[in-house]
């Protein structure tokens, strides 16, 4: 029996057809949410949580399907963690409702929200015990029989990989290794929902980044419903099947991690997901081929990408463009349609890539050029004129 099946309480082995087709990765093909007889795992209907005369969470609508790895991503005061703690039971909606299963938990106590386990920031280990004691506490709490107990112990040590720190305690450990006994103790109860609060937040970034890849891979194996909480924009884009961007209390956009980077909503998601170059201008044609031309807002500037719906002449937009689609060069393109020149007045070289901040009649611009040779020298320095050009697909037109 794998570890996979240990935890769920099966005996099928899990080939690596099945473990491809378990993933909650997009690419995978898994997209509950886009088939409409599919029913949400985590419901919240318009919910509203006010503290006084601060409005924390506004008007949420929200579906979370079984299986997903999804992540609440935002800046501190967003409301993403008063949004978990509402669906863990810490906190009580003002307005609307949160259902789980289809069934309507807005009232009940954390503990009475036995599918929901909650892992949080400062792990909360007992310092008194050894690693083994520390996640069979909860299971003890219930009154679950010592084999049982056991049992249920041994999987998780075996799923989080700390088979050789059982009898150590949390000082002995490193913050990695702690990181893991506060989840192993989490899975331990075998919750259909996990949450986590900011779980990687205490690891230096190297480990966090290692930890990220664990997640998934112990997400995937239990077949549980994670829902993380973090304002690092690296971490969700790496972990989650879909991302939730807040801002303000409210939801900004909800969508896959691809979706969310190639195609924002808005200008605020553009700018809170990676780096992005926003450019201003108006609508000067809408082309048969399913192009728009924009006259940019410096004079002489001319742009061209991808229509979107609901564009007419001389209407105000803005041309979002990521660094790593802009070729940034000392010799002048041909065409004169996305292209700008400019001085270099940054470059910040990050071994694989070299970022090039440039400034241009339209403003700072920043391009993105690989390392591919092994010579230390960059061709493009600092003060150096150059020509920034990109495709006309590579831009996204937002109105907002």
């Amino acid at each position: 029996m794998t570890v996979s099946s240990a935890i769920n309480g099966t005996a099928a082995t899990t080939g690596p057809s099945e473990r491809r087709l378990r993933t909650a990765a997009p690419q995978s093909g898994f997209a509950p949410w886009k088939d409409p007889a599919k029913q949400p795992i985590i419901r919240f209907e318009n919910v509203t949580k006010r503290f006084g005369d601060f409005v924390a969470v506004n008007n949420v609508t929200l579906d979370i399907y079984e299986r997903e790895f999804f992540a609440l991503l935002g800046p501190s005061g967003c409301g993403k963690t008063t949004l978990l703690r509402m669906l863990a039971g810490f906190e009580t909606p003002t307005e609307g409702r949160i259902l789980v299963e289809g069934k309507d938990v807005t009232g009940l106590a954390p503990y009475e929200r036995s599918n929901i386990n909650m892992m949080f920031q400062s792990y909360a280990l007992f310092p008194h015990m050894t690693v083994e004691r520390n996640i069979g506490f909860g299971l003890r709490q219930e009154g679950m029989p010592a084999d049982q107990i056991k049992q249920r112990v041994d999987e998780a040590i075996a799923l989080v990989e700390l088979g050789k720190f059982t009898h150590r305690k949390p000082h002995q450990l490193s913050g990695g290794q702690q990181q893991r006994v506060a989840l192993a103790r989490a899975i331990a109860k075998k919750p259909r929902i996990m949450l986590l609060d900011e779980p990687l937040g205490a690891l230096d970034k190297k480990l966090r980044n290692q930890a990220q890849f664990e997640l998934m891979r112990i997400q995937e194996q239990t077949g549980t419903t994670f829902v993380i909480v973090t304002h690092d924009q690296e971490e969700a884009m790496t972990v989650a099947s879909r991302i939730a961007v807040m801002n303000l209390g409210e939801l900004m956009q909800v969508s896959t991690p691809g979706e969310i980077y190639e195609a924002p909503n808005s200008r605020y998601v553009a700018q809170f997901i990676g780096e992005v170059n926003i450019l201003e201008g108006r609508v000067a044609a809408v082309n048969a081929d399913k192009t728009v031309d924009i006259e940019g807002a410096a004079p002489g500037t001319r742009f061209r990408a991808p229509n979107c719906d609901g564009l007419s002449a001389g209407q105000q937009v803005w041309l979002s463009i990521r660094p790593e689609k802009i070729k940034i060069s000392l010799e002048q393109p041909a065409s004169s349609i996305n292209t700008l020149t400019g001085r270099v007045d940054d470059v910040g070289y990050l071994g694989s890539i070299s970022h090039y901040h440039v400034h241009t009649q339209t403003g700072r611009l920043t391009a993105l050029r690989a390392n591919a040779s092994h010579s230390v020298e960059r061709p493009i320095s600092w003060d150096d004129t150059v020509w920034m050009e990109w495709p006309a697909d590579a831009g996204v037109i937002l109105k907002a």
